[in-house]
């Protein structure tokens, strides 16, 4: 069974046709995400952060199949620290993703197992590889919303509980005007 499904970047930016899951988080969902906690707990906690929608034509977990994805990460910061998506690890750590950059200016963060921690800059056009065993997490270091697309194997799955856990092993940061990496 075929569904139709379109994205529509020029006008809305969305994925639109049977199938596909949306997602928003607010701010009051991040809780533990970002680093001043005074900063956040003044923020607007009804603030969208980031939206994601997800075309998953099979079951998730069904080994051979491949799902689709796009983000739009807000501008703003919280403190010096730019909006974020909360990251995750892939329940099946070997896998990959790719992501690409459509609109806005962002930064793509990883961190492999051994706490290494880099990230690569987001502009249209970039197209991001994120080999197994390596968590991620993007932040919008622009003035208007990033979005971006990825896909990723329907076996993947998504361990967001690591990083609630342990966190990131750095963080971007806003210093002089631009981002910078600052290990904890």
């Amino acid at each position: 069974m075929r569904a139709k499904v379109n994205i529509d970047i020029a006008n809305t930016e969305k994925l639109v046709g049977k199938g596909v899951k949306d997602s928003k988080k607010t701010m009051s969902q991040l809780i533990g995400v970002f680093k001043d906690e005074e900063a956040f707990k003044a923020a607007d906690q009804d603030q969208v952060v980031y939206e994601v929608q997800a075309y998953m034509p099979v079951e998730e977990g069904k080994k051979g199949g491949l799902f689709w994805g796009n983000s739009m990460v807000y501008p703003g910061k919280v403190g010096t620290e730019y909006h974020m998506t909360r990251g995750h690890f892939h329940s099946n750590l070997d896998t990959g993703e790719y992501y690409w950059c459509l609109k806005g200016e962002g930064a793509l963060i990883m961190m492999d197992l051994d706490r290494n921690c880099w990230y690569e800059e987001m502009k249209p056009g970039t197209l991001h590889y994120i080999p197994g065993n390596v968590s991620h997490r993007v932040a919008n270091t622009g003035y208007e919303p990033l979005f971006f697309n990825a896909c990723w194997p329907s076996d993947a799955g998504h361990d967001y509980a690591s990083i609630e856990k342990e966190g990131f092993a750095a963080r971007l940061f806003e210093v002089d005007g631009k981002p910078q990496l600052i290990k904890e």
